[in-house]
């Protein structure tokens, strides 16, 4: 038993440490098999980061190669634009400057190289202080420009500014100093309107053309420099330097120098618009005179004016509140974008209207008793008493509104409307100005666009230049030198070589000769016949007589009750409502060179207040033309 038991106990024993050995040796060779999974594992994953790795660096190296080739290059290379100077204006003679440039010392700021701009911004305010404008400007360059780009941190720097920065030790980084362009406009308010001024860009100007980005240019605004602004501003130039590290030069390596902006030479005469301006004052006036026998325009006023120069780094908001907020709006150019009634400025058209189309004949009489009743409606002439029978041109000497009530309501408005185009009052002018406006003369074509309903009282009304009738200054001075010489006139203000300057290569006006002449006659009489209603402009000369027509012009309703009540004075009113003063001229009345037209604005009275102006405006035209003896 005993063996037995010895017997079995070894060979569990022997089982049990057999199975030991098995079970070690499994574990063994799951560890192992688990050690191999792990190094394979680890193997595959040290290859995926070494491919990784691989393609970064073929990237880096091969792919990427010209970009980081690129920027190394910017870093090493320093390329700045240069803005072209800006185109001269001249005036007629050539020898007076309107606009110019002025030679300036910029504060430009490169964005490139790693250099910490704001710290450079900083350092540079501590030695010549900015203001908001300044700040505002760099704000704006920065995001247009981007990455490697230069702006402008004052535009304008005086000799002891640029004496102190080169004093500066160490530099500061990516600061130079730059030579570059102001505006400059000798003349100012004088030319201010016809000129324009320039200004900086803004987003809008950006999208339209690019170069709009480049720091210290400008783009021109209102007058010539807005609506040339192509041919004025140039193409611009630019360079390239080698620089090491601390933005030092090494060498130059390209240059291209910028073309300058083409000069512009105008029609306008220094000396006229000069006397134009000092014949108006201070008033809120407007006026423009041309020579008749090419259209050419020798001035331009719109008063009150402005300083176009206030624009070179910006106006403030103080500024702009107050021009914005002053009535008499001194922005804009009054001679060629003020809408107002032609008042019996226009009675010239409705006669010749009604003398083509044969509503009238040039002897027949026509009574004024002071008013004409048509449909329950009363209109006033401004006679109370009326005037009697009259002709045509008795009516033009008299002003007679009743007469060319009767005028407006025999022809019709498609009538006046043809008369009034082939004049140029309601034709889109050809100036080369910007905003100039289009003047209106309603027909059924424009009733039907608007979809108003045309009465016979709108007829009347149009016919003494009231209603819907508007015109402005440079069409108004247009009209008055084609019914001068007899032909269609169109304003211009830039000089051409090319454009025909005689007389005969004018379109004739689609009206008889004799018509003509009648209206002209009666223009005459307004100026130099007995009772005319212009004596205070006849000319004090014994050769040379002027035309003429007065024009007054409602800006609000008078009532019938105000009207007859005895005690109607449009000078009691406040300023605003007062109506407008106008007249239209031109002269010598054989052989005419100039037409003037002048508005007033709540002048009143056209005879009493732009008559005599433009009497004095055009005596001191007529003795600065040696080809005229007063």
């Amino acid at each position: 038993m005993s063996h037995r038991r010895r017997f079995r106990s070894g060979f569990f024993r022997r089982y049990w440490r057999s199975k030991e050995i098995l079970t070690e040796y499994r574990r063994e060779a799951s560890a192992e098999k688990i050690f191999g999974r792990r190094a394979t594992f680890l193997l595959f994953g040290q290859m995926a980061i070494l491919g990784i790795l691989s393609a970064k660096l073929y990237k880096i190296q091969v792919t990427d190669n010209e970009d980081f080739s690129e920027q190394a290059r910017r870093n090493r290379l320093l390329r700045r634009f240069l803005v072209p100077p800006r185109g001269a204006i001249y005036d007629a003679s050539g020898n007076v400057l309107l606009a110019k440039n002025k030679a300036v010392v910029r504060a430009i700021l490169s964005d490139a190289g790693g250099i910490d701009i704001d710290a450079s911004i900083a350092r540079f305010e501590k030695i010549i202080l900015m203001d908001e404008r300044d700040h505002r400007r760099v704000k704006r360059e920065r995001k247009r420009g981007g990455k490697n780009a230069n702006f402008t941190l004052r535009n304008i720097l005086t000799e002891k500014e640029v004496e102190r920065i080169s004093q500066v030790l160490p530099p500061i980084p990516g600061l130079s100093l730059d030579e570059g362009f102001s505006r400059s406009y000798p003349l100012g308010e004088l030319t201010a309107h016809v000129v324009g001024y320039v200004a900086i860009p803004n987003e809008k100007d950006l999208r339209r053309n690019k170069v709009y980005a480049l720091p210290g240019i400008k783009i021109g605004r209102g007058g010539i420099e807005e609506n040339e602004e192509d041919d004025l501003r140039g193409v611009p130039g630019n360079f390239e330097e080698e620089v090491n590290a601390k933005r030092d030069l090494i060498r130059e390596i390209s240059s291209v120098s910028p073309i300058s902006g083409s000069d512009i030479h105008l029609t306008l005469d220094v000396r006229f618009q000069e006397k134009v301006k000092e014949r108006i004052g201070d008033r809120v006036a407007s006026a423009v005179l041309l020579d008749c026998r090419t259209g050419a325009v020798r001035a331009m006023v719109s008063n009150p004016s402005f300083d176009p120069g206030a624009f070179e780094e910006g106006v403030s908001v103080e500024q702009w509140k107050s021009w914005m907020e002053d009535p008499a709006t001194p922005l804009n150019n009054k001679a060629i974008s003020g809408f107002y009634p032609p008042g019996s400025t226009f009675k010239p058209a409705v006669a010749l209207a009604a003398l083509q189309s044969h509503a009238i004949h040039p002897d027949e009489m026509i009574d004024c008793p002071g008013y004409l009743d048509v449909g329950g409606v009363r209109f006033h002439c401004w006679k109370p008493a009326g005037h009697g029978p009259l002709t045509v041109r008795d009516a033009l000497k008299y002003s007679c509104d009743v007469f060319f009530y009767q005028a407006a309501r025999r022809c019709g408005m498609d009538e006046i409307h043809k008369a009034a185009e082939a004049l140029g009052i309601c034709v889109p002018p050809s100036i080369e100005l910007p905003n100039a406006g289009t003047g209106i003369v309603p027909n059924s074509e424009w009733a039907a666009k608007h979809s108003y309903l045309w009465k016979v009282g709108d007829t009347i009304n149009a016919g003494i230049g009231q209603g819907y009738v508007q015109t402005t200054p440079l069409s108004l001075a247009g009209y008055a030198a084609s019914l001068a010489v007899g032909a269609k006139v169109s304003p211009y203000l830039i000089q051409d070589p090319f454009k025909c300057m005689r007389p005969h290569c004018l379109e004739a006006l689609p009206f008889d000769p004799a018509y003509l002449g009648i209206v002209r006659r009666g223009m005459w009489d307004v100026v130099n016949a007995k009772h005319g209603t212009a004596p205070l402009a006849k000319l004090h000369s014994e050769n040379v007589q002027m035309a003429g027509k007065t024009g007054t012009s409602q800006v609000r309703g008078v009532s019938r009750e105000m009207r007859e009540s005895g005690h109607f004075n449009s000078m009691n009113f406040p300023w605003k409502y007062r109506p407008h003063a106008l007249f239209i001229a031109y002269a010598p009345f054989i052989r005419p060179r100039y037409a003037l037209s002048l508005v007033v604005e709540h002048g009143n009275a056209g005879a009493g207040e732009a008559a005599p102006v433009a009497g004095k405006i055009m005596e001191d035209i007529l003795k600065l033309d040696p080809e005229i003896k007063l």
